[in-house]
């Protein structure tokens, strides 16, 4: 069960925190990040294999639980702005194999926004949070072109 939750903790974590996924592996973390995380589910694990929980339903609960400090995805938050409000640059950016690493460098631009704003699950759909983002990258994608 717990290499199972590893490859899905990993596997999150690659599609929803790439800049998490890359600063743990320079930092050679990676393995030590994803077991210890699993193991602290532990006896959350023992208390639903003794209920006779399906091993889905240990899965789909033991992943929230991973989850729950890392969500909502700033990542995927950016991805969506960029994508919907800039799809000339983000298509640019696919086309040349720079997406990951843009996307990672303009949530880097955009925390600050995002702590000012206490960005959560309960306000991910602010629009005035997304009108902030939306300055913030476009602040940032002018910073980057040569005038």
């Amino acid at each position: 069960m717990q290499e199972i939750l590893i490859q899905l903790y990993h596997d999150y974590i690659r599609d929803n925190h790439p800049d998490l996924l890359l600063i743990l592996q320079e930092e050679n973390r990676l393995r030590d990040y994803l077991h210890e995380n699993v193991a602290s589910l532990e006896e959350m694990i023992t208390q639903l294999v003794s209920e006779d929980k399906p091993a889905s339903l240990i899965e789909q609960l033991c992943m929230e639980e991973l989850t729950k400090p890392l969500r909502p995805s700033r990542y995927n938050y950016v991805k969506e702005v960029l994508e919907e409000d800039f799809p000339t640059i983000y298509d640019r950016f696919r086309q040349q194999g720079v997406l990951t690493i843009e996307l990672i460098n303009l949530v880097t631009a955009c925390d600050e926004v995002f702590d000012e704003l206490n960005f959560s699950e309960e306000n991910e759909d602010d629009r005035y949070l997304r009108y902030a983002i939306t300055g913030a990258v476009h602040e940032y994608l002018h910073s980057q072109t040569p005038e």
